[in-house]
């Protein structure tokens, strides 16, 4: 390997895992922003869930309104609930497709998108470190 292809490799390796680290930050700032949402103008309610995923579950609640609603992209902080569960959610008023679990906030991402960045860079350091070593020893 050139010392040109190791430095290219050094700088893509190193902006993969900046990237995936800064995905990681942003989806956390993400969830803070929707609770700040739904905390500025909150309604609640019980919803059933209509199907539950790790990723995603699909639920229904009535507004006060008499509105049924079904968030296209399903509740915020999905885990532990099981398709036909009912639940209590708290949603903003003026966006009623922002939903979340009640008595779950951003804090529920945190230690998941942590993991990701420790995981980047665990993966990420030995290769570094690798391909570091091997443009010292082909540039001298």
């Amino acid at each position: 390997m050139s010392p040109r292809t190791a430095r290219r490799a050094l700088v893509g390796v190193t902006a993969v895992a900046t990237g995936i680290s800064v995905l990681a930050v942003l989806l956390v700032l993400a969830a803070w922003r929707n609770d700040r949402t739904i905390e500025s103008d909150m309604g609640t309610a019980t919803a059933e869930v209509l199907s539950a995923g790790s990723l995603r579950s699909a639920v229904s609640f009535v507004t006060p309104d008499g509105i049924t609603h079904n968030p296209r992209l399903g509740v915020l902080y999905p885990t532990r609930l099981t398709a036909g569960q009912r639940i209590e959610v708290e949603y903003a008023r003026n966006e009623p497709d922002l939903v979340r679990v009640a008595g779950r906030d951003a804090r529920v991402a945190i230690v998941p998108s942590g993991s990701v960045v420790v995981g980047t860079w665990l993966v990420a350091l030995p290769v570094l470190l690798v391909l570091r070593g091997r443009s010292r020893t082909e540039s001298s």
